[in-house]
């Protein structure tokens, strides 16, 4: 199939195996029970190495399982979970935008909305403000360090501490500016003054020049599931400036928070 002025693309042997991949938990999803290598191969009209290798991918990223008595295979539950991040991703958002068009407004700075995967902190909505900041990195879909974000510290503070010891682990301290924090000490020290103050700062620690200020945003069990904040150059983004609008800013966290099914005694100490 050669390209068009629709801009469809010619198949590939990828995308080819991924389309197979796919059909394949489509397949496994609509089944009953477990089955075997051959009736999987079969439904897929493929041979049963190449499912087998498909499978042992899924297995691998324990989106799979096997029975050890007879050896068929059946889906986890992990889809379940991704389904669920979704729709409470898209839930977060939905309740989430008028607030975060307030604190951007007031702010007159750009007003993020941040949520942890893969250990990560994922920009999922970006509200510009009135003060244009060409040289910022935020945008909807960026990913950066937990550790050196405000709205990813706060996410830290849900972590244990062999968490905590794990995230270093994986991830590492990675030093983005001469402000970030690489050691777990430091770190620590940092994550406890948060939880204590309530909201959470970047002075320069991903990115020269930039200023954030993150509030929690906590769900129905008590428990920070995302970030809101606000980022913009550090000419602009003073003490005397963060003093006059952080109470905007902790009001519509919290207004954001019980819209979520939060209750204010929930807070963590």
């Amino acid at each position: 199939m050669k390209a068009d002025n629709n801009n469809n693309l010619q198949p590939t042997r990828a995308n080819f195996s991924s389309g197979k991949l796919l059909s394949l938990i489509e397949i496994m999803s609509a089944l009953e029970q477990p089955a075997r290598l051959h009736e999987l191969a079969q439904a897929l009209e493929m041979p049963p190495s190449t499912v087998h290798r498909f499978l042992s991918t899924l297995q691998s990223r324990g989106y799979v399982a096997q029975n050890e008595d007879d050896g068929r295979y059946f889906l986890t539950f992990k889809l379940c979970g991704i389904a669920d991040s979704i729709q409470r991703n898209q839930t977060m958002l939905q309740i989430g935008r008028p607030f975060l068009r307030q604190v951007a407004e007031n702010f007159g700075e750009s007003t993020n909305l941040c949520a942890e995967t893969n250990m990560s902190v994922m920009y999922l909505e970006v509200v510009p403000g009135k003060q244009k900041t060409l040289f910022s990195m935020h945008y909807i879909g960026h990913v950066a360090p937990l550790h050196c974000t405000g709205a990813g510290k706060l996410l830290l503070t849900n972590f244990s501490d062999k968490q905590l010891d794990r995230y270093i682990r994986d991830k590492g301290l990675a030093r983005m500016t001469a402000n970030t924090i690489t050691t777990k000490e430091a770190l620590v020290e940092e994550l406890n003054n948060i939880t204590r103050q309530g909201y959470a700062f970047d002075n320069e620690e991903c990115e020269m020049g930039v200023r954030c200020i993150a509030a929690p945003i906590y769900d129905y069990r008590g428990r920070i599931v995302a970030g809101m904040s606000v980022s913009g150059p550090t000419v602009r983004m003073t003490d005397k400036h963060l003093a006059v609008h952080l109470p905007v800013l902790l009001e519509k966290a919290r207004l954001f928070s019980q819209r979520l099914g939060w209750q204010e005694e929930q807070a963590q100490p």
